[in-house]
């Protein structure tokens, strides 16, 4: 079911390439994705077999007008008011989903934090750094990719904020 990955797979997306090319270790995940699943978090912890704390969502949002990207739990949810004060904001909502997928170039439930269309300031939950590896979407619905937080925010240049909430 995983496959640990130095070279290009056939079929990758811009975030396997992107860390491929970074040299960074990852381990790719996939699984059968359920187009009525309610939580396409949830469905990958439990497809995985992974805490859902250990799997993080990437959620796109706008603050004071710029979209950023914030990277939490999927136990979880966001905290828009850390958010904005994590990147010197004032106010925080969540981004139009259209100008989310278009900005990023991939699909609600498929959005990564890695090899987005257009670089977005990336904010990651400060409870990633509690875990040896996190996963990640992949850039497609029913593909994960685990790796260290410190390589994720290293990759992304995110700052580590408390912005996830139980």
């Amino acid at each position: 079911m995983a496959k640990k990955s130095r070279k290009q797979q056939p079929g990758g997306t811009p975030a396997t390439v992107a860390l491929t090319a970074a040299g960074t270790a990852f381990t790719v995940h996939s699984y059968d994705h359920d187009p009525s699943s309610p939580s396409y978090g949830e469905e990958a912890a439990e497809a995985l077999g992974v805490s859902a704390d250990r799997v993080f969502k990437t959620l796109v949002a706008e603050v004071d007008d710029e979209l950023v990207v914030a990277v939490v739990p999927v136990a979880g949810s966001l905290d828009l008011k850390a958010l904005a004060s994590a990147v010197g904001g004032k106010r925080a909502a969540m981004a139009d989903p259209a100008a989310a997928e278009r900005t990023t170039g991939y699909v609600r439930g498929g959005i990564s934090p890695l090899g987005q269309r257009k670089r977005l300031r990336t904010v990651l939950d400060a409870s990633a750094d509690s875990h040896p590896t996190i996963c990640v979407s992949a850039g497609r619905r029913g593909l994960e990719v685990e790796l260290s937080a410190a390589d994720l925010a290293a990759l992304t240049d995110a700052t580590l904020a408390p912005i996830g909430r139980a």
